[in-house]
């Protein structure tokens, strides 16, 4: 049998989606043993232990200034700032979306403006970010709306243009105006779509967030990240990092679940 033709079983696929992860880990546990037992001071790879008490320490035993856990306050504090702006993002992106990939009208000047737009690195304007709306919360919320809107909407104009005309054409032989055309049927073939796309740039959208963080903040994950980067400590740095990962997985995991439930159609009308 032909190696492109062999398909693994539900055991089989179980075990290869792990083997990566274990030999990762294997291979950090081996170094780590190494380089510890080497110079017990080491703080470049800590052991397991370390980075358990540093957790300990900031997620469950209150802050001696603050009396806050700081763990799960910069993770609350992240998570607003992210969800608000990916909130932003995806309302006007799918305006802009429907706009452009809908109404010829709008398609002329929205369409190379997007294009433009979406060629803009983002944290190259975060320092204007910041001279425009200052130092709050504001600038750290724009940076992903910013960073993520153009994406979404040339994405969603894409999805808009790829309509059967036909499927527009029997809705105003019907007698569908622009507006039930757009409510009744452009809509709800993009919004299953929306949700990819907000699955698709969840990646940049924390990039952003970490981004704006480190550079003018009080607390959040990127902001405590690159406090402690200073003193090298890789003890709340990985768990941090590894905290980060499962946040972006969880998220990717409940949109996709999300599209399914409310779109079961969605993936049956793609296959």
């Amino acid at each position: 049998m032909r190696l492109i033709n062999r398909v693994p079983g539900r055991t089989g696929w179980t075990l290869l989606v792990m083997l990566p992860f274990a030999i990762l880990l294997f291979a950090y546990l081996v170094s780590s043993a190494q380089r510890l037992e080497t110079n017990p001071n080491d703080k470049l790879l800590p052991s397991f232990t370390q980075m358990s008490s540093a957790v300990e320490r900031l997620a469950f035993t209150p802050d001696k200034r603050s009396g806050d856990y700081l763990f799960w306050q910069d993770t609350a504090s992240s998570l607003k700032r992210l969800g608000v702006g990916l909130g932003i993002a995806a309302v006007v992106g799918l305006c802009l979306g429907v706009a452009a990939g809908t109404l010829p009208l709008f398609s002329a000047p929205l369409s190379p403006l997007l294009t433009v737009l979406s060629m803009v690195p983002p944290l190259a304007i975060l320092p204007i970010l910041f001279i425009v709306f200052g130092l709050g919360e504001l600038s750290k919320v724009m940076l992903i709306v910013i960073g993520v809107t153009p994406v979404l909407a040339r994405d969603l104009e894409q999805r808009a243009r790829e309509l059967p005309p036909e499927l527009l054409i029997k809705a105003q032989t019907l007698g569908a105006n622009t507006w039930t055309l757009i409510l009744r049927v452009v809509l709800p073939q993009l919004l299953p779509r929306l949700l990819i796309a907000l699955r698709l740039v969840l990646g940049s959208a924390w990039l952003f967030l970490i981004a704006a963080e480190a550079i003018a903040s009080t607390d959040g994950l990127g902001y405590r990240i690159f406090l402690v980067r200073r003193y090298l400590a890789m003890d709340v740095i990985l768990p941090y990092v590894a905290w980060i990962t499962l946040l972006a997985w969880s998220m990717d995991f409940g949109l996709r679940k999300l599209t399914q439930l409310a779109f079961p159609w969605y993936e049956g009308a793609k296959a």
